[in-house]
């Protein structure tokens, strides 16, 4: 299916989740090269928030993560997209596919920003659930005290009261 394989294409560079030009360009159907043409011929479109180069630093790490080949392929470093640059793609990318894709990259964000929403409320449910759990181990401890006070046998000195059958007949 197209979302994940959109999903799997995600990385978090700069602390931006990003798409890789040639993942862009593949999931359009067009080359990479056609790709950035495009994103050139309209600068304005594409300000560093949308899309950035990635650096040489970056880029290494980026193929190493991947376990790519040092041999052939790019000559430069990738740009990298933004949820906002690939959105913007849609305007300089007038096909039916450009279309299709982006609503399925939209789609794939709008999850994660759900999924990161909930992830966080649930750590916080958690934290306070391990907060009141705190007090209230106390409490329990209390009881426990009490309800073993309450099972231990009474020892007394006294006799018991009350007859005793002989059971020998």
């Amino acid at each position: 299916m197209i979302e994940e394989k959109i999903a799997r294409s995600i990385c978090v560079i700069r602390d931006q989740k990003v798409l890789l030009d040639s993942d862009l360009a593949e999931l359009y159907g067009i080359g990479t090269k056609r790709l950035n043409e495009q994103v050139k011929r309209n600068p304005e479109r594409f300000p560093e928030d949308f899309m950035f180069q990635l650096t040489l630093e970056e880029w290494d790490n980026l193929r190493s993560h991947f376990a790519t080949s040092s041999w052939g392929g790019r000559r430069n470093p990738p740009y990298v997209f933004t949820e906002q640059g690939v959105a913007m793609l849609s305007s300089v990318l007038n096909s039916n596919i450009a279309v299709q894709v982006n609503i399925s990259i939209m789609r794939v964000f709008v999850r994660i920003r759900q999924w990161a929403a909930n992830y966080a409320e649930l750590a916080e449910k958690i934290d306070a659930l391990q907060q009141v759990q705190g007090e209230q181990t106390e409490h329990i401890a209390a009881i426990y005290k009490i309800i073993e006070e309450l099972i231990k046998p009474i020892v007394t000195d006294r006799k018991p009261i009350g007859f005793k059958r002989d059971h020998s007949l």
